[in-house]
C-alpha cells in the first residue's frame, strides 16, 4: 500500500507553518517538496516546516530536503527551518536548522523585516513589462537603491516579456532585498523553462533576453513548482557586475553549456 503524507499550512503566524503529517519516503518525497516549494514561491521571509507527525521510513528520503535547501538557498533568500520532537543527528542530513517546536523556532527567526517584499499581479498582455518597470523603480526609491533600478528593469523586462510571448500565462513579479541584494523573480504557470546557450552570435535575431539577464545579475535560475515555474535573478548593489560567464548560475536552473 502507497504511503501518504498531508500537509497543512498555517499562514497566521509570524512566518508560514507547515504541518507535515504522514510518512518521509521515496514515494511522498515528491509531493512534500512540491508543498515546500509551492509556499516558498510567494517568497517569504522564512518557512518553518513542523516534522512531530511525519515518521521517517527510509533515511535517505532526508536528502530531498537537503535539495530544496540547495536549490534556494538563493532565490528567493526564504531562512528554512525545521521544529519538532525529533532526533536531531537523524535529521541532520536534511542541512536545515532543527528547533524543538514552532516558538522556538520563530523566536530564533525574530521579527520579519517589513516593506522589503513587494509582489504584483500581471496578465499576459502589452504594457506587462512597463508595469513592472514601474513597480522596480518605485521600490528602489523606497530602499535607497537607485543604482540597482536600471538592471533591475532588464532583468524583469526580459523575464515578463518572456512570459507574454512564451507562457501565455498570468503572472506574478516579486521583489525583495536581502541586505544589498536584490532578488527579481517571476512566477508563471508554465512549465516550459527557458535556456540558455551562451553568447548569441552577432548576425542572429532574438535570443538576447537570457545574456542580458546573464550579464546584468550576480546569479539566476529557476525553480520548477508543480504547476509552472519561477524564473529569478540576484543583483548586487556593493559590488560591480562581473561579465558574462565568469560568475557562477544556479545549478538547478537554466541549462549552462559547460555544465551540462
Amino acid at each position: 500500500m502507497p504511503s501518504e503524507v498531508r500537509h497543512l499550512v498555517d499562514s497566521d503566524q509570524t512566518y508560514p507553518l507547515v504541518r507535515l503529517i504522514g510518512v518521509l519516503d521515496t514515494d511522498t518525497i515528491t509531493p512534500i517538496r512540491s508543498a515546500i516549494l509551492d509556499i516558498l514561491s510567494t517568497q517569504p521571509e522564512a518557512v518553518v516546516v513542523d516534522v512531530t507527525g511525519l515518521r521517517v521510513a527510509e533515511s535517505d528520503a532526508l536528502t530531498m530536503l537537503r535539495e530544496v535547501l540547495d536549490e534556494t538557498r538563493d532565490w528567493p533568500g526564504t531562512h528554512l527551518t525545521l521544529c519538532g520532537s525529533i532526533d536531531n543527528v537523524a535529521w541532520q542530513p536534511s542541512g536545515w536548522p532543527l528547533w524543538p517546536d514552532a516558538a522556538g523556532a520563530f523566536a530564533a527567526l525574530g521579527e520579519p523585516e517589513t516593506g522589503r517584499r513587494i509582489s504584483l499581479d500581471l496578465e499576459p498582455v502589452v504594457g506587462a513589462a512597463r508595469r513592472s518597470r514601474e513597480l522596480i523603480t518605485e521600490a528602489c526609491v523606497r530602499w535607497e537603491q537607485p543604482e540597482l533600478a536600471g538592471n533591475a528593469c532588464i532583468v524583469a523586462t526580459e523575464m515578463v516579456n518572456n512570459v507574454v510571448a512564451h507562457a501565455g500565462t498570468p503572472m506574478n513579479v516579486l521583489l525583495s532585498m536581502h541586505g544589498s541584494t536584490m532578488s527579481v523573480a517571476v512566477r508563471d504557470w508554465s512549465a516550459t523553462v527557458p535556456r540558455f546557450t551562451g553568447p548569441v552570435a552577432p548576425t542572429s535575431y532574438g535570443g538576447r533576453g537570457l545574456l542580458l539577464i546573464d550579464t546584468v545579475s550576480s546569479r539566476w535560475g529557476h525553480l520548477i513548482l508543480a504547476d509552472g515555474k519561477v524564473v529569478w535573478a540576484t543583483l548586487e548593489a556593493d559590488s560591480a557586475i562581473t561579465p558574462a560567464g565568469a560568475r557562477q548560475r544556479d545549478d538547478a536552473g537554466m541549462t549552462d553549456p559547460t555544465r551540462g
